[in-house]
C-alpha cells in the first residue's frame, strides 16, 4: 500500500466503524483495504505477522473462526494460521493500521492517540 496511512478491515464491521469514526474526527487521511472483498497478499499478512506474531492477527473471536470444525482449530501453527487466513480473511483481526512506521492490530484509541498525536 502507498506511503501513508493504511486500514485494512471489512468495511461492515463495527470495529472498523469505531476507527474510521476516530480517523476521521481526528483529520488522518488514509486508504482503505477491504480484505474480504479485495482479499489480502500473502507477503503483506506475513509481514504482518513477523512483527506482531499470529497470534495476534488470528481472530479467534470471530464467528468465521469459531464455526471452524474443531480439528482446524487444534494444533494451530503459523503455516496453519497463514493458510486459514489466505483462505477466509474474515479471520484476520480488524482493523490492522500501518502508520508512520507502526503496525496497531485491532483498536484502541489510546493506540491510535499515541501514533497521530
Amino acid at each position: 500500500m502507498a506511503a501513508g496511512v493504511a486500514i485494512y478491515g471489512i468495511k461492515n464491521c463495527d470495529t472498523m466503524k469505531k476507527a474510521f469514526t476516530w480517523l476521521d474526527d481526528h483529520s488522518v487521511d488514509y486508504v482503505f483495504h477491504d480484505y474480504k472483498s479485495k482479499g489480502i497478499e500473502r507477503t503483506e499478512l506475513e509481514s504482518w505477522i513477523k512483527r506482531a506474531g499470529w497470534e495476534t492477527v488470528l481472530n479467534r473471536a470471530g464467528m468465521t473462526f469459531r464455526k471452524l470444525p474443531d480439528e482446524q482449530k487444534q494444533g494451530l501453527t503459523e503455516d496453519k494460521a497463514i493458510a486459514l487466513m489466505l483462505a477466509q480473511p474474515s479471520m484476520i483481526k480488524r482493523p490492522v493500521l500501518e502508520a508512520n512506521g507502526q503496525l496497531l492490530i485491532g483498536f484502541k484509541p489510546a493506540d491510535y492517540e499515541v501514533v497521530f498525536g
